[in-house]
């Protein structure tokens, strides 16, 4: 599926994957970060990690679904 993880900074995400734009809006982490960690700026915020981990990993395969 994708070798992004909490590990993987925020702008990573969207660069590798754009429509997970919409699950980081929600959340109100903005996508200029500095190079931060997914995990990083979750924990920053006060954001359970896998949970948002889980809510991108859903929107891709969503999309991926849709683009078949």
């Amino acid at each position: 599926m994708t070798n992004l993880g909490l590990e993987s900074s925020v702008t990573e995400w969207v660069i590798e994957f754009p429509e997970v734009q919409c699950v980081l809006d929600s959340v109100g982490i903005d996508q200029s970060c500095q190079g931060k960690s997914l995990e990083y700026v979750c924990r920053q915020m006060d954001l359970d990690p896998h949970l948002i981990l889980r809510q991108l990993h859903e929107v891709i395969e969503d999309d991926s679904a849709i683009n078949e």
